[in-house]
């Protein structure tokens, strides 16, 4: 098929989020058409379009389902419409959930459906209970991507068959590629959103050892979420509040500002509670793509694209005097911290680097 005669729709339940730059990347990095739609499991806009619903398609909807014409809802109505006006050949959903949500109309129109699993979809109980192990979206999708090796393996237990699963973890802009760090300074940079799986409190209690040791040392933490007023309250209560410095949500540049400033990135990633669990995470790309060591945890996806003292340092989730030390000794040994950064620098580049993920994106798509 010819590349730029494809029309592919990316349905994704949020638009421009700060933590999902990838998919902006894929939205505009795919050869061929793409429509984006966004806001929901089942979408409501196709960007550039604008709402999908009209006073005509709820009039008309609601007339053919008191007359038993029609199961779908008005808003599904209006999906299907814009997918047949666009002569959609191939879907890719992002997150499982929305993946079982637009099953039934991939059906009606038979167009192939390809699955890209991030983290939480792949991990939480009740999101997979409440999507029925995803064993019907299993069934009908062409292709199932996923990020991480041990997501991998829990989608198959679940029952995907290993034939459509495709391990393609999400690429940093080539952008964090051309940084280069000046380890000035005893600054850790941590970015991401402030939940459960990333332990923002973990840091700030390993922090506090470090600062003990080194005064003149920074933690710097940028983002927004549930936990972010007890991280402060942490630091209020530890007195940390001259050595740890919340950014809020910061944009791309200031974020490879701080990189480029900075001695090392650092994330405390666990297994929540309810299984939330991380993909492989963005930031963590992004930061060794820049040439930061990165100390972080054996969780999910990390290892695999982090390796213990070669490209960073990480220790298990929970260990808070491990992770210290990791810390420690990057402050202690410049050279040692160095020699981590442009090795991570090195493997990012030839292994995780966005145009790898996109040719491989492409191929799963052109595959569908």
């Amino acid at each position: 098929m010819d590349l730029q005669k494809n029309r592919i729709a990316i349905i994704s339940p949020s638009k421009n989020s700060y933590s999902e730059t990838f998919i902006q990347q894929q939205k505009n990095g795919l050869e061929g058409r793409v429509f984006y739609y966004y806001d929901g499991a089942l979408p409501k806009y196709l960007e550039n379009d604008g709402l999908l619903i009209t006073p005509y398609i709820s009039f008309v909807n609601k007339l053919k389902r008191l007359l038993k014409l029609s199961q779908f809802s008005a808003y599904e109505m209006a999906f299907i419409k814009s997918l047949k006006k666009n002569k959609i050949q191939v879907i890719l959903a992002q997150y499982g959930p929305t993946g079982h949500r637009i099953l039934e109309i991939c059906k009606l129109l038979n167009i192939p459906l390809v699955i890209h699993f991030h983290g939480y979809d792949a991990s939480v109980r009740d999101i997979i209970k409440q999507h029925n192990n995803y064993t019907e979206a299993f069934a009908y999708a062409s292709k199932v991507i996923v990020v991480s090796k041990q997501m991998e393996k829990k989608l198959i237990a679940l029952g995907c068959s290993t034939e459509k699963i495709v391990y393609n973890p999400c690429a940093p802009h080539d952008d964090f590629l051309k940084i280069e760090p000046k380890f000035l300074k005893k600054q850790f940079v941590s970015i991401g959103r402030f939940t459960n799986k990333k332990a923002p409190y973990y840091l700030i209690l390993t922090f506090k050892r470090i600062i003990e040791l080194h005064p003149d040392a920074r933690l710097v933490m940028a983002g927004n979420g549930a936990l972010l007023n007890t991280c402060k309250n942490l630091v209020s209560i530890h007195k940390l509040g001259n050595h740890v410095e919340f950014l809020g949500v910061i944009d791309k540049q200031e974020y490879m500002n701080l990189l480029e400033e900075s001695l090392a990135f650092v994330q405390h990633s666990i297994t929540a509670d309810d299984g939330d669990m991380e993909g492989t995470p963005v930031a963590i790309l992004e930061a060794s793509a820049a040439g930061l060591p990165v100390v972080s945890t054996i969780h999910a996806g990390i290892p695999d694209v982090i390796e213990h003292a070669k490209t960073g340092l990480l220790s298990n989730e929970h260990d808070v005097n491990a992770m210290s030390e990791n810390m420690l000794k990057l402050i202690d040994d410049l050279t040692f911290a160095k020699t981590l950064g442009a090795s991570g620098k090195t493997k990012i580049s030839t292994q995780f680097n966005l145009k790898n993920h996109l040719k491989i994106l492409q191929s799963t798509i052109e595959s569908a």
